[in-house]
Parts: structure tokens; C-alpha cells; sequence
């Protein structure tokens, strides 16, 4: 069993070799959880299309594993590319921000979108959301200099920060849900205290009435 320190160890690991598209096309909802998938056995090393027999074989050496072919039933490895949309055409429906796992999609509701070029990771999770079809798909331009980042397509800087801001985007959703859950709990408190006033106010009418009665049934009797 692995020691839960070298486990995270590992973990870290196997995600500095995956590309960070966010893309889901190794079945699960961000890079890192597929990292923890490989590290726990749950997942295999050629389930990354992005990143293709690069990350398979990073991963076969860092694991000690055999290199096998790209499983395609998770996608094919093809050349990179970003997303634009087509202002004219954007309705301002929010749907592909949230979709967007790098939050690389900037707008407003009803108000027209745009795409960060330089954050997007051509994950394409944008597309089956927009209800007017009004983002296209275009090659990505290749690095001037991808350094000593193992892909072709990719710089270790842009994997890095959009590791970063998938993150971020994390954090700042749970931070939202955190404070609705709050919320929901206090205005819960508030009904239930706004239903304790008013149960008292009519326990305390029917008393006033009953001590009205109970006066009246006395004067009648003098």
C-alpha cells in the first residue's frame, strides 16, 4: 500500500504530465482527478488524447509501467486548437462560461462573450452547451518555442497556469456554494424564527380572546 506522503507524491507527479486541457475525455472532470486515478489503479496511462504518446510514455517511465497505444475508445490525439466565438451571433447566455474549465470565456448574461485565446486549452467543452452555435473551432498556433516542455504543442507555462486557474475556478465555485448553502441555513432560521413570532402572536390573541370571554361571561352573571 502506498504511504498516503508518497501518494500525493505520486499524484503530483503523474498531473505535471498530463497537458491540463480539462477537456474529460479520459472519463473523468479534471486532470488531477485522473491522476489519481492512474496512482490508485482505477484508471490506465493511455487515456489522455491531448496528450497523447508523449504522456503515455512519461507516465510509463515514471510509473514503471509498459508503454501502450492511445486507448482512441477516449479520442484521438490531434493537433491542438482554440475556440472563438462569433460575437455577432452570441446571445449572452452564460452557458459556455460555465462550461469553460479555465475560465478562459469572458461576458456577461445577455451581454456578448469572448474567448481569452491565450488561456484556452481548445478542451471544446464549450460547444455542446451554445444553444446558437456560435463558437468555431480553429488550429491553435504552435509555440514559438515550447522550451522544455516534453509536448510539441504545449509550454510547461501554459500548462501551469492553467492548472492554476482550473483551481482557482474550483475554489471560487465551492466558495459560492459554500456561501448559498449559508444562506439557504439562515433564511431557513428566519422562517423558522418568523413561525415561532407568529405562533406565539396567535397563542397570545386566542389567550386575550379567551380572557375577553371569560370577563364578559362574569359581567353578565352580576
Amino acid at each position: 500500500m502506498t504511504k498516503p506522503h508518497t501518494r500525493d507524491l505520486l499524484i503530483e507527479a503523474v498531473d505535471a504530465w498530463l497537458p491540463q486541457t480539462q477537456c474529460t475525455q479520459c472519463g473523468y472532470p479534471r486532470c488531477l482527478d485522473y491522476a489519481r486515478a492512474v496512482v490508485d489503479g482505477d484508471a490506465d496511462i493511455n487515456q489522455c488524447p491531448p496528450g497523447g504518446d508523449v504522456t503515455i510514455r512519461g507516465l510509463a517511465a515514471l510509473l514503471g509501467r509498459i508503454p501502450r497505444p492511445l486507448n482512441t475508445d477516449y479520442g484521438e490525439h490531434k493537433p491542438r486548437t482554440v475556440v472563438r466565438i462569433d460575437e455577432p451571433r452570441c446571445i449572452g447566455c452564460t452557458l459556455c462560461i460555465q462550461a469553460c474549465p479555465v475560465d478562459a470565456i469572458v461576458g456577461a448574461s445577455k451581454r456578448m462573450h469572448t474567448v481569452i485565446e491565450s488561456e484556452c486549452t481548445g478542451c471544446e467543452l464549450c460547444l455542446p452547451p451554445c444553444p446558437v452555435d456560435c463558437i468555431d473551432v480553429l488550429p491553435a498556433a504552435p509555440p514559438a518555442d515550447a522550451g522544455d516542455s516534453p509536448w510539441p504543442e504545449y509550454t510547461l507555462a501554459e500548462t501551469q497556469r492553467a492548472r492554476r486557474r482550473t483551481r482557482a475556478r474550483l475554489e471560487r465555485l465551492a466558495h459560492r456554494e459554500r456561501r448559498r448553502r449559508l444562506e439557504r441555513m439562515h433564511g431557513r432560521a428566519r422562517s423558522r424564527a418568523g413561525q415561532g413570532r407568529m405562533q406565539q402572536e396567535i397563542s397570545a390573541a386566542v389567550s386575550r380572546v379567551r380572557a375577553r370571554r371569560r370577563q364578559n361571561q362574569r359581567t353578565g352573571h352580576e
